[in-house]
């Protein structure tokens, strides 16, 4: 792998993960544009660990806070809405775990393809268009309803948001857009959403990031190390980037110029592959 090669998928992952337009529909859309070869598990390891040292960074004062939460709650018994965000986040992982386990043959011998991709970006695009016209809709209500923040989500709330979270397995749906959707239609805001899907994905990256070391111990790993360390270098520099930005503009533009490009991208790959 390239050093070029290297900073481009790096810059892509950081930037896609946290975004609501499909991490995996660029990634397989890359080798497609430019003929290179398959980055290789060390580095998909590589990258994903980068975006998970951006999120951690930016929220390491209220993972502080949910972790102190979290431990007086199993130790005293007595409950904060700290310790009922850890534990909402921690349950709300079970659905996507469980199901990443019992359909990941059927996910990877049927699924990843370039058709499914583009409907996964074109229809969950198109619901999370809905989902943020309609949020937009009761804002400009004369009296809008109260909206929850990500401490005040509830076990409902957070029960939606879980199984739908367990539909980003379908590749193109996107695990921040589908869990973005999810929270604006059970009544969080773009903000709480957005924030609740940041920390959500920590399990998950951590979860992914598990399965794919399994995976790298029972087959021969070929390590460039310092391409490797370029590619966890980028990937958290822009993951972080994509987060402290995109929580900024969603408060101004909202989500309608993702829903766009997610149907323009998914009518491309429609081109593509039909």
């Amino acid at each position: 792998m390239s050093w070029i090669e290297a900073i481009v998928l790096a810059l892509v992952q950081g930037l896609t993960e946290f975004l609501p337009v499909s991490s995996s529909a660029h990634l397989i859309l890359i080798p497609l544009l430019t003929g290179w070869e398959d980055q290789g598990l060390a580095f998909d390891i590589a990258v994903h660990f980068g975006t998970l040292l951006a999120v951690v960074w930016y929220f390491r004062q209220d993972l502080s806070k949910l972790s102190i939460g979290w431990w007086g709650s199993l130790r005293y018994g007595k409950h904060t809405p700290e310790s009922r965000l850890a534990w909402g986040i921690g349950l709300a992982t079970i659905p996507v775990g469980l199901a990443g386990l019992a359909f990941k043959p059927l996910i990877e011998t049927h699924f990843r393809s370039g058709l499914v991709m583009a409907f996964g970006l074109i229809v969950f695009g198109l619901l999370l268009g809905y989902a943020d016209w309609r949020y937009s809709r009761q804002r400009r209500q004369p009296q809008p309803p109260a909206l929850s923040n990500e401490y005040q989500v509830s076990a409902w709330q957070i029960t939606v948001i879980a199984l739908a979270q367990a539909l980003a397995l379908i590749p193109g749906t996107s695990r921040s857009g589908i869990t973005l959707t999810a929270g604006l239609l059970v009544g969080l805001s773009r903000e709480a959403s957005a924030r609740f899907s940041f920390l959500l994905s920590i399990p998950v990256i951590v979860l992914a990031s598990m399965l794919q070391v399994g995976e790298a111990l029972t087959q021969p790993v070929n390590i460039q190390l310092p391409v490797v360390l370029v590619g966890v270098i980028v990937a958290a520099l822009s993951a972080y980037a994509c987060i402290s930005v995109f929580l900024q503009l969603i408060k101004k533009t909202g989500l309608q110029p993702f829903v766009v490009y997610r149907l323009l991208l998914g009518g491309y790959l429609l081109y593509l592959f039909s």
